[in-house]
């Protein structure tokens, strides 16, 4: 067993607070492992260390300080073994729900009071024998292009993810972020082919963030818009960057990008608080962001964030997993099309377990 893996074990058995991680394409896996089992939350962002914060940005953000914690990082072989064995069975009775919910947002898109809402839904998945290292190596072994990761605190509970979405890179002065939106399923027999709601979807994202960073940033640059496969489905993404001003705070940068449309909607107040009164459960950490804050291991004198949307992710409970998914409502969009994807989404979470 990998140091890494053995430590994840120790960790999760003593219920004490770590969280480990890779970034997309890396060959390392890092990880912090807490000295304590305080909860410890960001005030502005200038803190150094890993970060987890909620969906809803009026809640705090969960810190696991540097100072307070080991860092650990480690070279890993991916070729693991996935024959897992677990057995389980999905709750689908929120169907009904869920495509009512959606019916009453494409109503509300057509009376004009959103362009775009991000509607989501919970599934339970009962397991058997869960093994957190094995469930952790198949995300690590099936998605090596997303951001792949296992965070626990005994005070707020277990999460795992593999997300294709970043939120945020910066380096000194100078970020980088995404719009991604849109989502297919990966066949290779096809050329593949986006319709306009798709791309219609794609460019509100891509014209909020250049909207949200005008008074924080210069020199923006936006790239081509491109497609990229996470797992088995296709998603569009437009890559953004440019140079936070003198006179502007990384507090600042997240603010003006977190809820991004792509988990939201448009306008953004107006989505998030149909969000919060029509979802039937609560998104907690899903939707939320993760990852390093103010960190560089290598060069502790340079700052370097790295934050990624929590998507294609669980969060587990004894035996039961909570798999998370959602999708994008516009004028457009057929209810009963929307769900088809929904479970198509959960399929990916599902194929791990």
């Amino acid at each position: 067993m990998n140091l890494i893996f053995d430590k994840i074990h120790t960790f999760y058995a003593a219920e004490k607070p770590f969280v480990a991680y890779r970034k997309p394409n890396a060959t390392e896996i890092s990880g912090f492992f807490m000295n304590d089992d305080a909860l410890h939350y960001s005030k502005n962002y200038s803190e150094s260390g890993f970060v987890f914060a909620p969906f809803n940005s009026e809640e705090k953000a969960i810190l696991f300080p540097d100072e307070k914690a080991e860092f650990f990082q480690e070279k890993i072989d991916f070729k693991f073994n996935n024959s897992l064995n677990e057995i389980f069975i999905s709750d689908n009775s929120s169907k009904e729900n869920h495509i009512k919910i959606i019916e009453k947002a494409i109503d509300s898109i057509k009376m004009g009071a959103m362009q775009k809402v991000v509607i989501s839904r919970e599934e339970l998945v009962f397991l058997e024998n869960f093994d957190l290292v094995a469930v952790y190596k198949k995300l690590l072994s099936t998605y090596k292009n997303a951001f792949v990761y296992v965070w626990y605190h005994p005070k707020v509970g277990l999460w795992l993810g593999a997300t294709p979405e970043t939120l945020l890179e910066v380096e000194e002065e100078v970020f980088k972020t995404m719009s991604l939106a849109g989502t297919q399923v990966a066949n290779s027999n096809e050329n593949i082919v986006w319709k306009s709601k798709e791309l219609e979807e794609q460019q509100l994202v891509t014209d909020f963030i250049e909207h949200q960073l005008e008074n924080i940033a210069n020199s923006l640059q936006i790239n081509k818009t491109e497609t990229i496969k996470a797992g088995t489905l296709l998603h569009l993404r437009t890559k953004v960057s440019g140079n936070l001003n003198k006179n502007s705070s990384l507090k600042e940068l997240i603010s003006a990008l977190h809820p991004t449309p792509a988990v939201c909607g448009l306008p953004r107040n107006t989505a998030k608080e149909f969000i919060l009164e029509n979802e039937n459960y609560k998104r907690s950490f899903y939707t939320g962001f993760l990852g390093e804050i103010n960190f560089n291991p290598s060069q502790k004198d340079k700052k370097e964030t790295h934050l990624f949307v929590n998507l294609r992710c669980m969060k587990i409970d004894k035996n039961t997993a909570s798999i998370y998914i959602g999708g994008g409502i516009t004028k457009d969009s057929i209810a009963n099309k929307e769900w088809e994807e929904t479970f198509s989404k959960s399929k990916t979470m599902k194929r791990v377990l």
